[in-house]
């Protein structure tokens, strides 16, 4: 079967760091391991693998290294976000700090069409808190959401906290009530200080990771207990 591999063309520069970092001395980047390329291998065996978006394309390539060996997977959040945008003759234009801040509920974002994937044994997620600074390019041919401003790299600014989901049950500490305690989408929005979307995400990935249940309804909502 043709290997396949995200390449490294338009790896951008954050990718590439905490590639090389958590490959580690003694490791290696770009390894063959079954039907893909791992981002990297430590020296101790473990596959590496930095996904910055949804975890939905890595359900097959996870599978794979973990049968192969230990899998950590690295995911990126941006607590703070500085973007400096540059006209197409990359003349610089102006800097700017992004008013959304990332936090590590972002991990059910990404986990949201792949909720199993933390049940896959030997897998441990691995969410690392940074500061980035976005480089765009206004030459009309990004998202409309940018103003049509392209994004050529990511870097990484500055190092914050590394949370480690390794099982299950680590994941509870998402939720903050007692065991046995009845909980709502509204009031784990309430409680944790989030979105309720954001809530109702979390909710739906932990349900289906059998971390919660969803024991009945009260009026119109979805009761849930640990």
């Amino acid at each position: 079967m043709q290997k396949a591999s995200i390449g490294t063309r338009n790896e951008s520069s954050l990718h590439r760091a905490l590639k090389f970092q958590y490959a580690g001395q003694g490791g290696e980047t770009e390894v063959p391991a079954g039907d893909f390329i791992a981002d990297g291998i430590s020296a101790s065996g473990e596959y590496i693998e930095v996904q910055t978006g949804s975890f939905a394309p890595l359900v097959k390539k996870v599978k794979d290294f973990a049968s192969l060996g230990k899998v950590r997977i690295i995911h990126p959040i941006a607590v703070t976000k500085i973007i400096k945008m540059h006209n197409e003759k990359g003349v610089f234009l102006y800097r700017r700090k992004s008013p959304l801040k990332g936090s590590a509920w972002d991990i059910f974002d990404a986990l949201l069409h792949a909720p199993l994937l933390p049940l896959t044994k030997g897998v441990t997620i691995e969410l690392v808190m940074l500061d980035v600074t976005e480089i765009r390019v206004k030459d009309g041919k990004g998202s409309w959401r940018r103003k049509g401003a392209s994004i050529k790299n990511r870097e990484l600014s500055a190092w914050h906290e590394k949370i480690v989901l390794k099982k299950p049950k680590d994941y509870l500490t998402f939720i903050p009530f007692r065991k046995g305690e009845e909980f709502t989408v509204s009031s784990l929005a309430k409680k944790a200080g989030i979105q309720a979307w954001k809530a109702r995400r979390a909710l739906y990935v932990l349900t289906k990771m059998q971390v919660i249940k969803r024991i009945g309804k009260k009026r119109n909502a979805w009761v849930y207990i640990k």
